[in-house]
């Protein structure tokens, strides 16, 4: 899953950092990396997981996907 950035004509280098960033966000990787700095527990996984289901069924409706 390798995201490439081909320079577009007269773009600087920050221009194309910017994009990778964003695609960067868009695939989810900056939310995945951070979520894996930290060794978590399975026990703990489960517990946050739990909560968020809970949540969701206080809020009173369906999953978004």
């Amino acid at each position: 899953m390798a995201i490439r950035i081909k320079a577009r004509g007269g773009e600087s280098a920050e221009q194309m950092l910017r994009r990778f960033k964003k695609l960067c966000e868009k695939e989810g990787l900056t939310k995945d990396v951070k979520k894996r700095q930290y060794y978590e527990k399975p026990s703990e996984r489960n517990r946050r997981e739990q909560r968020k289901r809970e949540a969701r069924v206080i809020r009173g409706g369906m999953p978004a996907r």
